[in-house]
């Protein structure tokens, strides 16, 4: 994550009408590059994908993918993020209509995937601004050590290596993830002559 050294500040709304607002965090009105790694990304895509399947049917709720935006932190209105993974409950959007911007309600659920540009502290002010926010449940999801942290609003924090198993809790109630499952590849078919 990149920070630009621009002089101009930019509003929430700014980011959303932007040519290329769709690659940057917005922090206190300054622009901020959100580049993903290629893993980072993939493994992004494969917890979205099982979320997206235990949540589908029963619908349980809003899975969202890394270019979603959060504009919902108290007394920041120029602070945007976009969590690599969310999730929010049924139930808390106004008649479950998404809204066309920038979501202004905390996600139940965050998730960071750590990329090889992203630093220790910008992780960290990532969480403490989520839990500032009122989010119950974040995840680091972190490729080189095939980890997961789990932090809760309530400050209790575990690591999960890669035989654990990730748990929705109370937030996603009956979700379940091998961690290993996360760091999946694709093996090429077996070459017959």
């Amino acid at each position: 994550m990149q920070l630009l050294n621009l002089q101009r500040t930019y509003t929430a709304e700014d980011l959303l009408t932007m040519p290329d607002g769709d690659q940057y965090e917005l922090v206190d009105g300054r622009l901020v590059e959100t580049h993903m790694g290629t893993e980072a990304n993939f493994t992004g895509g494969l917890l979205l994908r099982h979320l997206m399947v235990h949540c589908d049917t029963p619908a349980r709720g809003w899975v969202f993918p890394a270019d979603t935006t959060y504009q919902c932190f108290p007394g920041r209105p120029n602070l945007v993020r976009r969590p690599d993974v969310s999730f929010l409950r049924l139930g808390r959007l106004p008649n479950e209509e998404l809204p066309e911007g920038h979501l202004r309600i905390a996600p139940d659920l965050a998730v960071e995937v750590v990329s090889p540009n992203d630093l220790y502290y910008e992780v960290e002010e990532k969480v403490r601004e989520y839990r500032a926010a009122g989010v119950s449940l974040i995840w680091i999801i972190i490729p080189p050590t095939r980890t997961v942290l789990v932090r809760r609003l309530d400050g209790t924090a575990a690591e999960v290596g890669e035989n654990g198993e990730l748990d929705g809790e109370q937030i996603v109630p009956g979700f379940r993830c091998r961690v290993a499952d996360l760091f999946r590849r694709a093996t090429p078919p077996a070459q017959t002559t």
